[in-house]
């Protein structure tokens, strides 16, 4: 057991609770100290906006008719899976990959969770310049936004790798 959290990419799994626990405390200080749509002017272009997202990513399929909460429920389940399968067998030498699979499944986690326990997801960062708003979002989305960020540097530095 312990070769299994040393030797492996379980070792970044510090970094997917840290992500998880971030993002569901964010969204509880949010639901226990926000009205729906209730928003705030932290700066010129930013907002603490509460609002729900019934889809993915930029309310993708938010106005599906509901069974689009079970299916992004299915498909975090299935890619957790992957990752905690791809984790537990990614050999110790590898660092940057396991971490931004780490990322992503500590956001795909704390989304989940919301699809679950409240039937949507809680969003409240709102970027803005303006009239133009960008879609909402919330801790779990930028901790996944950071970990496919780490995947495509992954990808140029085992390019490089591979050439030598």
């Amino acid at each position: 057991m312990r070769d299994l959290l040393t030797q492996t990419g379980f070792r970044f799994l510090w970094i997917a609770l840290l992500g998880l626990l971030l993002d569901q405390y964010t969204k509880y200080w949010v639901l226990e100290n926000f009205a729906l749509y209730e928003s705030i002017q932290i700066t010129g272009f930013f907002n603490l906006t509460y609002v729900r997202n019934y889809g993915a990513a930029f309310s993708f399929l938010h106005d599906a008719g509901g069974w689009q909460r079970y299916f992004f429920t299915a498909i975090a389940f299935v890619v957790s899976a992957v990752i905690l399968w791809w984790l537990k067998n990614s050999p110790k030498e590898q660092v940057l990959l396991p971490v931004a699979f780490s990322f992503i499944l500590g956001g795909a986690i704390g989304n989940v969770i919301d699809r679950l326990v409240h039937g949507y997801v809680v969003d409240f960062l709102d970027f803005y310049y303006g009239t133009y708003h960008w879609p909402a979002f919330n801790i779990a989305d930028s901790v996944i936004f950071i970990g496919a960020g780490l995947l495509i540097i992954d990808m140029f530095v085992n390019k490089e790798e591979e050439n030598k």
